[in-house]
């Protein structure tokens, strides 16, 4: 659901490559045309090129690479110095589709509104509903109730 929103500029970090620290680029571009993938599993997956440079200050690095050498890449779709977030771990949808999530409140657990904005794999940026410092609980239990007795592992 992310790569369609990749476009030219976008900043790349490149991590796994043999050398200490990450690696920077930028995406050139987007092939204009997909082709079919077939995983040993059999499953199909729609794939594009995307074409990225390595950035100035890189270079010296990026001369140790040789041909086939593999490293991870990761395209930044957006990044901000000043975010409150939480776990992904710790939000749960209510009955009306909202999400949720338990914060400590002397003792007790409190479940409180939160209005999330953007999602990665391990964190949510929160845009209301939590305060900095405010402690949450992590995979909350399903028979977690609003107001039961809790304490901090």
């Amino acid at each position: 659901r992310d790569a369609v929103r990749v476009k030219p500029g976008d900043r790349v970090e490149f991590s796994q490559w043999g050398g200490a620290g990450t690696l920077e680029g930028k995406v050139q571009r987007i092939e204009p045309y997909g082709r079919l993938k077939v995983s040993a599993l059999g499953i199909e997956a729609q794939r594009v090129n995307v074409i990225i440079a390595f950035d100035p200050a890189s270079m010296r690095q990026v001369e140790r690479l040789g041909h086939g050498f593999q490293f991870d890449a990761t395209i930044v779709l957006w990044s901000t110095g000043n975010a409150l977030r939480v776990p992904i771990g710790a939000l749960f949808r209510a009955p009306d589709g909202g999400w949720r999530v338990f914060v400590l409140d002397q003792g007790r657990a409190r479940q409180r509104a939160v209005e999330i904005d953007h999602l990665t794999d391990e964190f949510a940026e929160v845009r209301r509903g939590l305060i900095e410092g405010e402690a949450v609980v992590l995979n909350p239990s399903n028979e977690l109730r609003d107001g039961a007795r809790v304490r901090p592992r």
